[in-house]
């Protein structure tokens, strides 16, 4: 049964610091260079002989403007020929993988960016084709296969086309409706684009529908980000993201056209995220983790309702059984115990590729250790449960001795109602629901060894 959760000001002040998403375990931060290609082929190996499913990832950095909130990796430029080349390196990419990859079952396929609708109608017709050459992508119920929609770069035509090659899940940025934030950042995008993309995508019959806002924007107050909430439940998406602005203009040179005196001050962005819940639970959606809301019927919802919610680098996931193969520049792969990551650089990524090499950045092999952590971390963050008895069964521990010195470290929360501890399992409770990043920091050994928490966002 999902719980809700419940807002206590004291505690969220209290636990106000910075931490990783884990989206992984262990964070991208600690990814190392070089990643062997004898580590890639082990793990290749491995998976193609369990024939685990694949979900897969392109990564799109092209667009034609810059939002200066963006901290994505992206590529801004109105030559749209780059976008020819660089799709013949993705396809250059998928061959070198085809030999251990090829020809699985594509379960869960995503188009990120970037702006993947940057692209003409043709190229996302020979990307998708090339990708049912190389892979088995499914052809059912029970595909799910979704792209990121820019409203500016999308119409109806592009909504048909995109149904065509077998998309059935769209997620689009609107950020916020003000037109004032809009100016501040650099992101208009009107009502009349945002809902014409939706309508599209309703009678295409698509699935779903995810909807991005951002708060902490310059100009936002509680009542004018309510305001754009409220003509977003008007357009009922399946699914909300609701995310943090992170104002690091010394690591993202584009937010540096942001005045910081135009920004909400903590105290009212708490309260925009305060109001925010409320309101949207109010709506009748269903509070996922961290920023992610669905609705009842959703398959995420039911996902957490029956154990079945995983997170990866998309976010939270209906698809744990699948092996996440990244392809393009800065894309992460996780296959069984390994992660890997592309250049980030658009012109090593494709140098790489050019040299017939893997276009390999960096990576990461766990250990026993890291993959009991990660199971700790990945089962708190989805269920916000832990049973330490599968724990202890899984990895052949005691669960008490093993991680002594972490569950000394929860007693403060338990005590501060943050989570109950009981011989078998941890619990979080409604209180600790949004404060999930920190319980989950104290299984994490590679903060307490390096002390890099500054290079995170603020829990929340």
């Amino acid at each position: 049964m999902v719980q809700a959760l419940e807002w206590d000001s004291q505690l969220i002040h209290r636990y106000a610091v910075n931490g990783p998403r884990y989206t992984s375990y262990p964070t991208a931060v600690e990814f190392t260079a070089p990643f062997s290609e004898v580590d890639y082929l082990n793990a290749a190996k491995q998976s193609k002989q369990l024939n685990t499913p694949l979900s897969l990832y392109f990564h799109i950095p092209f667009c034609a403007n810059i939002c200066y909130y963006c901290a994505c990796n992206k590529v801004v430029t109105k030559q749209r020929s780059q976008a020819v080349s660089y799709i013949k390196n993705l396809i250059r990419e998928m061959h070198f993988h085809a030999e251990y990859f090829g020809q699985r079952e594509v379960t869960q396929l995503h188009w990120g960016g970037g702006t993947p609708t940057y692209l003409s109608l043709e190229l996302m017709q020979q990307l998708m084709e090339k990708t049912n050459d190389y892979f088995q992508l499914v052809d059912d119920a029970s595909a799910d296969y979704s792209i990121e929609i820019d409203p500016r770069e999308a119409d109806w035509a592009t909504m048909g086309h995109l149904r065509q090659l077998g998309f059935n899940r769209i997620s689009l940025g609107i950020q916020d409706f003000n037109p004032v934030v809009q100016q501040a950042v650099n992101r208009v995008q009107t009502e009349e684009e945002t809902l014409a993309v939706i309508d599209a995508a309703r009678t295409l019959s698509f699935k779903s529908v995810n909807v991005d806002l951002i708060y902490g924007l310059p100009h936002q107050n509680t009542q004018s980000f309510l305001t754009s909430l409220d003509k977003v439940l008007e357009l009922a998406p399946n699914r909300l993201s609701i995310f943090n602005y992170a104002h690091l203009p010394e690591r993202f040179k584009p937010q540096r056209r942001i005045s910081e005196k135009d920004l909400p001050s903590p105290a009212e962005k708490l309260s925009i995220l305060k109001h925010t819940i409320e309101h949207l639970i109010n709506a009748g959606y269903v509070y996922i983790g961290m920023d992610h809301f669905a609705l009842p019927d959703d398959e995420l919802t039911e996902a957490k309702v029956t154990g079945q919610l995983h997170r990866n680098f998309q976010g939270y996931t209906t698809h744990k059984a699948c092996d996440l193969l990244g392809l393009g520049c800065s894309a992460i792969s996780q296959v069984g115990d390994t992660y890997w990551q592309n250049h980030s650089k658009l012109d090593n990524y494709s140098q790489q590729v050019n040299q017939n090499t893997f276009p390999f950045q960096r990576g990461f092999v766990l250990s026993t250790e890291d993959s009991l952590r990660r199971e700790v971390i990945s089962q708190l963050i989805c269920h916000f449960e832990l049973n330490t008895q599968q724990i202890e069964q899984q990895f052949g521990i005691d669960f008490n001795r093993h991680f002594a010195y972490e569950l000394d470290a929860l007693q403060l929360m338990a005590e501060d109602g943050l989570l109950t501890i009981n011989e078998d399992n941890l619990t979080v409770n409604p209180k600790g629901q949004l404060l999930i990043r920190n319980i989950c920091m104290v299984f994490d050994q590679y903060l307490t060894r390096n002390n890099e928490t500054t290079r995170f966002s603020k829990v929340i």
